[in-house]
């Protein structure tokens, strides 16, 4: 078992953007884990239908 390592996850969000409203976009997660457990979120961004890779900066979590 590595004690540090890196590991990319993707998980569907909802999201709200003011040009086309609810968005259900999928969102990928790079994440330091120390020992199993999550440290720090190294980046997350989206793609889009298009091909796109956007940061989720310019869009907000829609619950």
């Amino acid at each position: 078992m590595k004690f540090i390592y890196v590991k990319r996850e993707t998980k569907t969000e909802n999201r709200y953007t003011p040009k086309m409203g609810k968005l259900s976009t999928n969102v990928t997660y790079i994440r330091k884990y120390v020992l199993g457990l999550p440290v720090k979120t190294l980046h997350k961004y989206r793609n889009t239908y298009y091909g796109e890779v956007k940061s989720c900066d310019d869009c907000m979590l829609f619950i």
